[in-house]
């Protein structure tokens, strides 16, 4: 890329990859950190970008990577899978989506691991495609589709376990409440 607009670049970009950051980090502190830290990758390594129409796809992947980053020197603590206390989980009606809040969606969506919750953001949230979200973390689109296939059934069974913990009643979830039918 010659010149680089790096004011319109911000602007275009600026709210999206604060949301991405956000969903990943899940602190707003962080999520500014992580967004301030790629932006000033693209004025350190900007140049290096040949197509102009890339910036967004390298924005996010960078931003990814940093995360990644982040998180790799951080110490792990232990996680049990969902699936592991799969039968214990309530189903509930299609009713139940009625019952789901931005606050409750959020709060799930930030409860699953990262490699799933990443995909889910892109493709609901910032309508990336398969092959996009691919580039984006750098995996094979056939492993974003399964990411996406189990992040849906892990935000399914946290919500359906959030509704019915405070509501006090066990009522089953509907398949198409989470799915855009891609």
């Amino acid at each position: 890329m010659d010149e680089i607009d790096y004011e319109q670049i911000v602007s275009a970009h600026y709210e999206g990859l604060y949301r991405f950051a956000m969903s990943l980090a899940r602190k707003a502190d962080d999520a500014s950190e992580l967004t301030q830290e790629t932006f000033f990758r693209l004025l350190s390594k900007g140049s290096q970008i040949r197509d102009p129409e890339k910036v967004k796809a390298w924005l996010f992947t960078t931003l990814y990577r940093i995360f990644v980053g982040w998180k790799r020197r951080e110490i792990h603590l232990p996680h049990y899978e969902i699936s592991t206390v799969e039968s214990e989980l309530p189903a509930l009606t299609p009713t139940a989506c009625d019952q789901v809040d931005g606050q409750t969606a959020l709060d799930a969506l930030c409860a699953i691991e990262e490699h799933y919750r990443a995909p889910l953001v892109l493709f609901y949230l910032e309508d990336y495609s398969y092959r996009d979200i691919a580039e984006a973390l750098d995996v094979p689109i056939g492993t974003v589709m399964s990411r996406l296939s189990r992040g849906k059934d892990l935000l399914r069974h946290l919500v359906t376990a959030q509704i019915a913990g405070t509501t006090g009643k066990v009522l089953p979830l509907n398949e198409a409440a989470f799915g855009r039918g891609r």
